[in-house]
């Protein structure tokens, strides 16, 4: 029996260590085989260092990407120092096998993944983020902190994303259809096990009486593409907005799990490893309303590659301004590895730095800044997509001047997984809901606090 996957601080992001490594390992064997294939077409002995330079046989996207990397001094020697620094847990040997491995990832979709127990048993997981799997443990290292924040390297990453995103949104994507992975079979995202993850928070509905589907009887359910399946919509009257004392109740922006709330935040803070203090001037890349928010408060939670992906307004109001800023797809704070009381891994354990590092993303990662101008009591509110891993896309729905009601879809993320902040002004206590816990699942639209005026 396939156990039903777990949903916590690193559900969807991080599948568990059997079906991680089994991933890892059936990825870097074909990545290995495809090298000494190559080595052996171009007369090269085995074991052979392998020819650097633009005549590789990369997929386009792949080839530019490692292009780029070698073509940099500086980038080559971060990337050498990496595999030197990094954790012995690590499967993927040097940068040579890292772009075989993303060969293999950027032609076909996010799959379901099964993997088998030393007992014989089974157990199935979503790999959503295959390609944070490869950086997971080299992002924790300080030759990653440097490499992955670099201008230059995001550049090439986006592009290669870009390249992906494509193919994921593509109806005609060729030799694999985009839609590949949505049917019933075991490594399909509507099969017996998939549709456990992916319902895990919709009782009591199940996933086609909650979102829109273009053919519920199909077996992939009507989506032409990934894209489509990612950004699927709510069904009418799903997620209802409760309007009851409209102007002092907060609603849950985006469907996902809460990480952390803070108050009295700073214009100007520093990220410590266990402490990762928000900076407003930094978040907002020094708008003029970051001023604005000191000494209010923050909420902030992340989604999985299962949960709804769209944003919507956490309050009535006019969207005051609306822009998406540049920023890291894979850097992280380099730590010592999971805390005695993390929900998922051993302490130690140096998997997930990324998931840990959600704080220091809404200064760092590619993201979507929307100033909203609510009534009193909650007045003025920013809403914040972090764009995490996979995710270089932020959609905004939204411009300037437009009035927004509860509810109203602001944007969304494409494919991939992500992190969400809500900013709240000074001079407003905001009381949370009971269940606005750390580590608790929130549905969008629902109430997550009231704010009432500090007297």
């Amino acid at each position: 029996m396939t156990p039903k996957t777990k949903l916590s601080r690193y559900g969807g992001w991080l599948p568990s260590r059997v079906v991680r490594e089994a991933y890892l390992k059936e990825h870097c064997g074909l990545a290995a085989g495809r090298l000494e294939k190559y080595r052996t077409g171009r007369g090269l002995p085995q074991g052979a260092p392998f020819p650097e330079g633009p005549d590789g046989p990369h997929v386009p996207s792949v080839q530019a990407f490692g292009d780029a990397i070698n073509a940099d001094p500086v980038m080559k020697d971060l990337f050498d120092k990496i595999f030197l620094q990094v954790s012995p847990l690590n499967r993927i040997p040097n940068f040579v096998t890292l772009l075989f491995v993303l060969d293999l990832i950027v032609v076909q979709p996010p799959r379901y993944y099964v993997a088998t127990y030393p007992d014989g048993s089974e157990i199935g997981e979503p790999v959503g983020v295959p390609i944070y799997l490869v950086f997971d443990l080299l992002s924790n290292t300080s030759a990653g902190y440097d490499l992955f924040r670099m201008e230059k390297f995001n550049v090439a990453m986006k592009a290669l994303l870009d390249s992906w995103g494509a193919y994921l949104a593509d109806p005609n994507a060729t030799p694999i259809p985009s839609n590949d992975s949505l049917n019933t079979t075991p490594l399909g995202w509507f099969g017996p096990a998939a549709i456990t993850s992916l319902e895990a928070h919709l009782s009591p509905l199940n996933f086609v009486q909650t979102f829109v589907c273009p053919d519920p009887e199909a077996d992939n359910r009507g989506f032409q593409t990934w894209d489509a399946f990612f950004t699927r919509p709510l069904q009418p009257g799903v997620r209802p907005v409760d309007f009851r004392e409209e102007k002092s109740l907060i609603h849950s922006a985006c469907e996902s799990t809460v990480y952390k709330t803070s108050e009295n935040v700073q214009l100007h803070d520093q990220f410590w490893l266990k402490d990762q203090k928000y900076s407003l001037y930094d978040m907002v890349d020094g708008h003029a309303y970051a001023e604005k928010f000191v000494g209010g408060t923050v909420y902030q939670a992340f989604l999985s590659p299962a949960d709804y992906h769209r944003w919507h307004a956490p309050v009535k109001g006019t969207v005051l301004d609306a822009f998406v800023l540049p920023g890291t797809y894979y850097a992280a704070l380099p730590d010592s590895g999971a805390e005695a009381d993390d929900p998922d891994l051993n302490p130690g354990d140096p998997h997930g730095a990324l998931i840990r590092s959600q704080g220091w993303l809404t200064v760092s990662s590619t993201r979507a800044v929307i100033f909203i101008q609510g009534d009193d009591p909650i007045g003025l509110v920013c809403f914040i997509g972090v764009g995490m891993a996979e995710v270089s896309t932020c959609g905004l729905s939204v411009q300037k001047g437009n009035k927004v009601e509860i509810g109203d879809e602001l944007g969304m993320f494409h494919f991939g997984g992500s992190s969400h902040t809500l900013i709240f002004r000074p001079g407003i206590k905001i009381t949370w809901a009971d269940g606005v816990v750390v580590d608790q699942h929130q549905w969008v639209n629902s109430i997550i606090g009231k704010a009432e005026e500090v007297q």
